[in-house]
């Protein structure tokens, strides 16, 4: 299967992290291309969260990003310790294995040398969420620092990480869809 993930700049932040000539991200174009995709994942910010859900198909779920350590910033009162992630997974996990929650609790990277870098805990739940197999095709839509890539290739090399069944079966046989 083909699975995709796109953590692009987050609405009216291009320009602060990528420089005055950076432009927006058409979220409806990228939902648009998101969907060509077996299986993906969106990550987006909370307030613009409103914006971005219904440009999406009636199948999508809304998980966390829950951040117990994160920078606080000057004069916002409440502050900013989830993020959203609009995914549709690329396959119903079988029941025999463990349950994967619809959220991850985990710190924010620290010095990296860009913005929004993801923390290794973050890509294993989303690669385990997005109902992956070792041998998926993955692609990641914005690499910015590669800890995407980086965290995926480390998960493929688990020695406990769960193989699919050779044979996929319905009906009163074992479910894997």
């Amino acid at each position: 299967m083909q699975i995709a993930y796109a953590d692009p700049p987050y609405i009216g932040q291009a320009k602060k992290h990528y420089g005055s000539e950076a432009k927006e991200v058409n979220h409806s174009l990228l939902i648009d291309h998101l969907q060509k995709f077996d299986g993906w994942a969106l990550s987006c910010s909370s307030p613009s969260l409103k914006e971005i859900l219904p440009l999406c198909p009636d199948q999508v779920r809304v998980c966390a990003w829950v951040k117990p350590f994160a920078s606080f910033k000057p004069n916002v009162t409440l502050a900013y310790t989830w993020e959203p992630i609009l995914m549709v997974p690329a396959r119903k996990r079988s029941c025999d294995l463990p349950t994967v929650r619809d959220y991850v609790s985990c710190n924010i990277t620290l010095k990296r040398d860009i913005s929004g870098a993801k923390p290794e805990g973050f890509c294993f739940w989303l690669f385990e969420a997005l109902g992956m197999w070792k041998d998926d095709t993955f692609f990641d839509l914005f690499p910015g620092s590669k800890a995407v890539i980086t965290a995926l290739r480390k998960w493929r090399n688990q020695i406990e990480l769960f193989d699919p069944p050779e044979k996929l079966t319905k009906g009163k046989e074992q479910l894997w869809q």
